[in-house]
């Protein structure tokens, strides 16, 4: 510590790449400070740092983080501490560019697996970055001693104040984790897809503030829907249990359709307690299912839903750049089954009316023949019989779907009411009738020419860059995953950049031949998932997030440079 502090002070006033010579491990009181690298200039990346403290000196019960599981949801625990911690005690602007600044990973309401605070070998390890101070590109000593020898010691003191005087709030943490995952282990057990316990708070602040809204209604399930589900830790749990098969979920408008559709389909995350949703689980592989007009397609085989189209062009091998609302959600769909999903949520205001139903005077004005669609509605059943899939579908315009559906919720000023008896008696029969439509199949390969996977940006330099969640930049491209809706966090689209490279990698050294897309990311995910997302970049960072393989998947097929090897299946 005392050789960090003579170092900084001989560099003072000095040019700013100075500061590089602080490289190396510090011994303070009560953490090792690791520097492992220095920004060359005020205004690039802050420096990264690591600070290790070990787990003996802290109060923390081994049985808080003896599995896996438990760490993640330890780790997402101080995460959230430090992250708190340099809000109050670090001051920030101190000068050009990201002078003073001090950051870690942003934390939203779902619990990940990051690599931002991980407890291992022993320690607890912190990682930061830092604005090193500058005062026009000169090293500011004054103000670097301060946030090294001040700042930094009071935040790792506060970081870990919960564990010296708030243990129950993290056994509180940790609990109501183990508790969503062991909820959602029961669902196939009972034959049900979601779970949605009573007493749930399902509105959002905002759409663009995902915090629950402070005076929302209490979710309460109908009695005819009600099941019980253990808690690992918290007893017996009612609520409404949605049951494999076709589920529609109606009502007016703004009574609350939508609202639990988005809970579903965050269901497939754990979340923080006081969040709202924490008792709310759908399956691990739910998809969320939408039109996505413009989106790129590459050789899919959408032939179940759209066929026959005009010039004869091929709907098993399906290409565009430039997809429609009917055709990208075709694809979607194609995808998502492919990819191993058991369960679709899709939201009529966000899908493709011609792709969801097709009346009975749209069918007598328009002859078979003449239209390329299978509408949804005609194929709904059919995912569940060929493919084992279920469907849980917002309909607030048409009844169409009234005839094929297994379960009808109706919202009522958020409130959940069991009218299926009511729906299935106005429902009438849409099947056409005499046609047999075929099985809807998901065999064929997709296997990419392995190039176009390169994340090479110019000859020495690969680029893999997140912009919010709604872009990555990777190679020479950049990839639109703005309306992958399951993706919740920056973090992870930085990561999926990271192993589509480690899957082009691992492909160039070791498979001549390289997988099917599917099987290549998901052996790729796996081998992450055993090493740890360290093992995806070249240098330590604390900004990666695990993803699902879906959204993993998803990413790659949206890229407008994809080619694919043909393959006879």
């Amino acid at each position: 510590m005392n050789k960090l502090r003579q170092l900084i002070s001989a560099i003072d006033r000095r040019g700013y790449k100075a500061y590089k010579q602080l490289m190396g491990d510090y011994q303070f009181p009560d953490f090792l400070l690791r520097i492992d690298h220095v920004q060359g200039d005020p205004f690039a990346d802050p420096s990264r740092c690591r600070i290790f403290v070990k787990v003996a000196e802290t109060t923390i019960p081994e049985s808080l983080f003896n599995t896996r599981n438990r760490s993640i949801a330890l780790e997402d625990f101080l995460g959230r501490s430090f992250s708190h911690a340099i809000q109050r005690e670090v001051q920030g602007d101190r000068g050009d560019g990201m002078s003073g600044k001090m950051s870690i990973a942003l934390y939203g309401q779902e619990v990940l697996e990051r690599n931002a605070v991980l407890i291992h070998d022993g320690d607890l390890e912190l990682r930061i970055q830092i604005g090193l101070p500058a005062d026009k590109r000169t090293v500011n000593a004054r103000q670097a001693i301060i946030m090294l020898f001040d700042e930094l010691p009071a935040l790792v003191t506060a970081g870990l104040e919960p564990l010296k005087t708030g243990l129950r709030k993290v056994q509180q943490h940790v609990y109501s984790v183990e508790d969503q995952q062991t909820l959602r282990q029961q669902l196939s057990k009972q034959n049900l897809v979601a779970f949605i316990a009573n007493g749930s708070r399902l509105p959002r602040c905002s759409g663009i503030d995902d915090r629950p809204l402070p005076e929302a209604i209490a979710f309460q399930a109908p009695e005819s829907l009600t099941v019980q589900l253990e808690q690992a830790h918290g007893g017996t749990v009612s609520g409404l249990g949605i049951p494999e098969g076709v589920t529609l979920i109606v009502g007016g408008g703004f009574h609350g359709k939508s609202t639990l559709l988005h809970a579903l389909e965050r269901g497939v995350y754990d979340h923080i307690p006081g969040d709202g949703r924490e008792k709310v689980v759908t399956l691990p592989s739910a998809v969320k299912i939408r039109a996505e007009d413009r989106r790129a397609i590459t050789e899919v085989d959408i032939s179940p839903f759209i066929s026959n189209l005009p010039q004869a062009k091929d709907t098993c091998h399906f290409s565009t750049q430039d997809a429609s609302g009917s055709t990208s959600q075709a694809s979607n769909i194609m995808e998502a089954l492919a990819a191993g999903t058991r369960m679709l949520l899709i939201d009529e205001d966000t899908s493709a009316s011609n792709f969801m139903i097709r009346d009975e005077r749209m069918q007598a004005l328009v002859a078979k023949e003449k239209e390329p669609i299978t509408p949804l509605v005609h194929r709904i059943r059919d995912l569940q019989q060929d493919n084992k899939v279920s469907v849980t579908l917002v309909m607030g315009g048409s009844g169409d779907f009234f005839g094929v559906a297994d379960t009808v919720i109706m919202m009522d000023n958020y409130m959940a009411k069991d009218v299926t008896r009511k729906a299935k008696a106005l429902a009438h029969d849409v099947m056409p009738e005499g046609v047999n439509f075929p099985a809807i199949k998901t065999g064929n390969l997709r296997i990419p020419q392995i190039q176009c996977l390169s994340p090479k940006y110019h000859q020495y330099r690969d680029k893999i860059q997140a912009i919010e969640k709604r872009i990555l930049r990777y190679g020479q491209g950049e990839i639109d995953v703005s309306q992958v809706e399951q993706l919740v966090d920056n973090a992870q689209l930085t990561a999926i950049g990271y192993l589509i490279r480690y899957f082009y990698q691992q492909s160039i050294q070791n498979n001549p031949e390289p997988l099917d897309i599917v099987a290549g990311l998901h052996k790729a995910l796996t081998e992450v998932e055993r090493q740890g997302l360290d093992c995806l970049t070249p240098y330590i960072t604390g900004t990666l997030a695990m993803p699902r393989i879906h959204e993993l998947v998803a990413t790659v097929n949206r890229m407008r440079n994809l080619v694919l090897i043909p393959h006879e299946v």
